[in-house]
């Protein structure tokens, strides 16, 4: 018997921040050890602020209901189907374009 992926959410520092599919919560958590995420989520920005200082504290989690729809509802807007790992935010993120490093 196969089991479909579940959504899971990442909280940062106690704060809902990206929902995305793995097979079972131990797999989600393991999201939280990731160089390439943990590297991509100090370089974003929300409200002028890192998403992660590097210290907050990652704990992946079930989604809520409405975690699960906005994450549905990236996934239809996706451009394509997508066969990688899709990291939904649940928080706005600001433009790279703003970004002192991308000027």
């Amino acid at each position: 018997m196969t089991l479909l992926p579940a959504i899971f959410t990442l909280d940062i520092g106690g704060r809902p921040t990206l929902a995305f599919e793995a097979k079972n919560l131990r797999e989600s958590q393991q999201l939280c050890h990731e160089h390439w995420l943990l590297e991509d989520i100090a370089g974003l920005m929300s409200n002028g602020a890192p998403l992660w200082d590097g210290k907050a504290r990652l704990r992946a989690r079930r989604s809520t209901e409405n975690e699960i729809a906005m994450y549905r509802e990236a996934a239809r807007d996706a451009a394509q189907p997508q066969e990688d790992l899709l990291l939904a935010f649940l928080v706005e993120l600001d433009d790279l374009e703003d970004a002192p490093d991308h000027a």
